[in-house]
């Protein structure tokens, strides 16, 4: 993949980029995985309660994810150094799971159809990608969440070297995460461009 570069005026504007074939494939893989990741965190809800059914509003897990690569896609919505006036064990208890009760669904659907989004439209051999406005918001939702996922495994933090010495055996991961990071921020510049 070269660049995102924008084509055409008013409506039928696109956004196009071309995929080598390794790329489309790793791109599909990695987005398959974390529909499959997001798909085992939702089925694996509690059932229903008594509001949730009476209301019609779908709720999900109360509990934050044990997984770190889950945890990072679906971080605690208060943290106590946040908000002092706030009681730790109440951020920590009652009202995280709340929140997370109520929203949880409602933001693994999001990504869910970002991430179908950008299933639907990397060609399986490689190609020309052709996005309306609609659809780069989509991807850019979606290559964030690929990109936290992966991060999160490889422990990246602020301190990771730029690169890694050729044998280590995250290497060819933070070479990943590097093109990920330039197709996320080639596309941002390409939708924020008038």
């Amino acid at each position: 993949m070269r660049t995102w570069k924008r084509e055409g005026r008013g409506r039928s504007r696109q956004i196009r980029a071309v995929f080598e074939p390794h790329e489309a494939e790793l791109l599909h893989s990695m987005v398959t995985s974390l529909v499959e990741l997001l798909g085992e965190r939702e089925s694996s809800a509690p059932p229903a309660d008594e509001l949730a059914a009476l209301t019609g509003i779908r709720t999900g897990h109360r509990d934050a994810p044990g997984d770190v690569t889950l945890g990072r896609l679906l971080p605690d919505f208060h943290r106590p150094d946040q908000e002092r006036e706030l009681a730790a064990d109440v951020v920590n208890g009652d009202l995280n799971a709340g929140l997370r009760s109520v929203n949880e669904p409602i933001i693994i659907d999001a990504k869910l159809a970002a991430a179908k989004v950008v299933l639907d439209s990397v060609p399986a051999g490689g190609g020309p990608v052709v996005l309306t406005d609609e659809a780069a918001e989509q991807w850019l939702t979606a290559l964030n969440d690929v990109r936290l996922a992966l991060g999160a495994m490889l422990g990246i933090t602020e301190d990771t070297p730029a690169e890694l010495p050729p044998d280590h055996p995250h290497a060819a991961h933070l070479d990943v995460y590097h093109w990920l990071t330039y197709m996320q921020d080639s596309l941002v510049a390409v939708v924020m461009s008038s």
